[in-house]
């Protein structure tokens, strides 16, 4: 999938030429604007696996989230933390990794990405290896994109944020964000079905995980979350329900998002999720919140790293 001429890929359409000065909503141009190639042990276990997982974590985002915890690297402004590499150079550091006992290759953010993800993958397969392959998504994506994606991605992590457009409006810059979403992750759950299959080793190796990240006072928007799952997917489905939200610099005085979640708040929704009878997921312990955030000036960025709680 080369880069189109006038940009299309995600659900922006900015339609912006990412060979030239006029870049668009994400402000990625057309080489390989890429923030860290890392392992990470702090994913679902079956995605981090046992020697963690080599993630490549592309830089700006087509959502802009005021509490990302990877501002550092997510932000569209200049002040952005990347370094453009070579193919050759992406594919070394990834080979280095993959040859250390990592079993999977994910692409963080890979959504305005999409063409040198591709080429990514193309030659690290060119040299032999053959790694599982991870999208981690903030689920804001085109389904025709995902449709050409069958086949090449062995495994969906989609964050499915917002029930809620004024929400999303809001915090992300994307008030389509929920029907958007609701679009995407059926679609990966076309592809993919609900059963996560792993190896021998415990790593996944084809499958579909939903992420939500709970939000302080943001109960009612985690609920219908879980009941549009339950609803309209299925709650076989694995589902990662996320206690980790911290609160970053931005937002220390925002009317919600300055504190971190509250243990009533995240029992409330771990109580829905198991009234609706998910069968299969993960929750996290409150007091690890400050454990995921990362520090991408860092060759390590994620020095602190714990796994989720199986339910």
């Amino acid at each position: 999938m080369p880069i189109p001429d006038y940009c299309s890929l995600c659900p922006r359409d900015c339609q912006a030429d990412r060979y030239s000065e006029n870049r668009g909503y994400c402000n990625a141009g057309a080489g390989l604007e890429i923030s860290s190639v890392c392992i990470h042990r702090g994913e679902e276990p079956p995605v981090s696996g046992v020697s963690g997982i080599c993630n490549v974590f592309f830089s700006r985002c087509n959502l802009q989230c005021i509490y990302c915890q990877n501002y550092q690297i997510s932000t569209n402004s200049c002040n952005v933390h990347f370094a453009e590499r070579t193919l050759d150079e992406v594919v070394a550091e990834i080979a280095a990794l993959l040859d250390s006992g990592c079993e999977a290759l994910g692409f963080v953010s890979p959504s305005h990405m999409v063409p040198q993800m591709l080429r990514i993958i193309e030659a690290v397969r060119g040299t032999g290896r053959n790694p599982v392959i991870v999208y981690n998504t903030n689920a804001y994506e085109k389904v025709d994109v995902l449709r050409n994606l069958e086949g090449i991605i062995d495994v969906y992590i989609p964050d499915f944020k917002y029930s809620d457009p004024k929400l999303a409006g809001g915090l992300s810059d994307a008030r389509d964000y929920p029907e958007v979403a609701k679009k995407a992750i059926a679609e990966m759950y076309r592809q993919k079905g609900s059963p996560l299959i792993t190896n021998a080793n415990g790593q996944a190796v084809s499958g579909l995980i939903v992420r939500h990240l709970v939000l302080p006072g943001q109960v009612q928007n985690s609920l219908d979350i879980l009941r549009f799952i339950a609803s309209e997917l299925s709650v076989k489905i694995h589902v990662s329900l996320m206690a980790q939200y911290h609160p970053v610099p931005s937002v220390m005085n925002h009317e919600f998002l300055g504190r971190k979640v509250s243990q009533e708040e995240y029992s409330m929704v771990t109580g829905e999720m198991n009234e609706l009878g998910f069968e299969h997921g993960w929750i996290q312990e409150l007091e690890s919140s400050s454990h995921y955030l990362p520090d991408f000036r860092n060759q390590h960025p994620f020095e602190k790293q714990l796994n989720n709680i199986t339910l």
